[in-house]
């Protein structure tokens, strides 16, 4: 299947594992190139850019084909050395960089001046309009449904995906509620180039992750997930279990008018542990991000089968099911 996704990074599919915090390892984004997908290793996740450069390394010891760099731009008091990162991304030859959370524009002249391209996380038509006017590539749009944070817009992709496809010139992939051949072929429908999958990566054989982790992914149903930190507008979408009923309360005893800065500070434990259960498989230590597609989780495969269903049921879907309608 070809489309503008797999000409502009030069993949078999249109297929992208997105950046995740102590997921996006070597492991897992070799495994999902090697499939013929993209993967992306998480820079953040690494403590510092030597730590990056030795898993871009690492990486390249573990597959031929192109993967990329998730660098996520946090609001905080004090920035990682972002420049010292993008120099280990360089140095370690990559040539696709996913970016996420604030503007990246005051690093990407860095990145394109060694031809790499750029796809922007956004989760809106208004974020996603703005990365085309500064010089993204791509933008990977991210439907109220995602883990993670899906932005304030509680805009789901049935809506989301289409707007983006009357506004954009560039091409954009779906993120959010992303897992199986269905999910690809109604965002190809919708206007997207191809689909970007989190939480659905998490449950295979490669993820670095503990196997509570992904026995759970497979248990979890679409109705459990909650919204937390949405009182600081910084909503994250979460798996339900003790620590996220911990910071729902807390937020409702801090009510609309509370201080926010002593909102953060009394949930910052329950929701700053996520390494504890992705790593030791401890699944009430805090919250973890996880989107409602859980629901649609029912089998922990290696990558390769997992996109290799993806592809041979999105053919199936497009050429029968749907042709055949045409035809009756």
């Amino acid at each position: 299947m070809k489309t503008r996704i797999t000409e502009l990074f030069n993949i078999e599919h249109p297929i992208i594992q997105g950046g995740m915090h102590f997921v996006g390892y070597a492991d897992l984004v070799a495994a999902v190139s090697n499939a013929g997908g993209l993967g992306i290793i998480t820079a953040l996740t690494q403590p510092t850019p030597e730590d990056l450069a030795k898993e871009i390394a690492r990486c390249h010891e573990m597959t031929d084909k192109p993967f990329g760099v998730n660098l996520t731009f946090i609001p905080s008091f004090k920035d990682p050395p972002y420049d010292e990162y993008i120099d280990a991304i360089i140095q370690g030859g990559i040539k696709i960089v996913e970016t996420a959370g604030r503007n990246p524009e005051k690093y990407l002249e860095q990145m394109k001046v060694e031809d790499i391209k750029i796809i922007h996380k956004c989760t809106s038509v208004r974020h996603s309009l703005k990365a085309e006017r500064i010089g993204c590539d791509a933008v990977s749009v991210d439907g109220f449904e995602c883990g993670g944070h899906p932005g304030e817009d509680d805009i789901p992709n049935g809506i989301l995906l289409p707007r983006a496809a009357e506004e954009l010139k560039i091409p954009f992939v779906a993120s959010g509620g992303m897992a199986d051949a269905r999910s690809l072929v109604s965002a190809l429908a919708f206007g997207a180039e191809g689909m970007n999958m989190g939480t659905r990566f998490i449950a295979t054989k490669e993820a670095p992750v503990h196997q509570n982790v992904k026995e759970r992914l497979v248990e979890a149903s679409e109705l459990d997930t909650r919204l937390v930190m949405r009182s600081l507008r910084n909503t994250e979408r979460v798996l339900m279990n003790s620590a996220v009923e911990q910071i729902m309360q807390i937020e409702d005893s801090h009510g609309s008018s509370g201080d926010p800065n002593e909102l953060l500070q009394e949930i910052r434990p329950l929701v700053a542990g996520s390494e504890r259960v992705l790593r030791d498989g401890d699944l009430e230590a805090a919250a973890w991000s996880c989107g409602m597609v859980a629901g649609l989780i029912h089998d922990i495969p290696t990558c390769k089968e997992l996109i290799d269903q993806i592809m041979e049921e999105a053919e199936s879907i497009i050429s029968e099911r749907l042709e055949g309608l045409l035809r009756a």
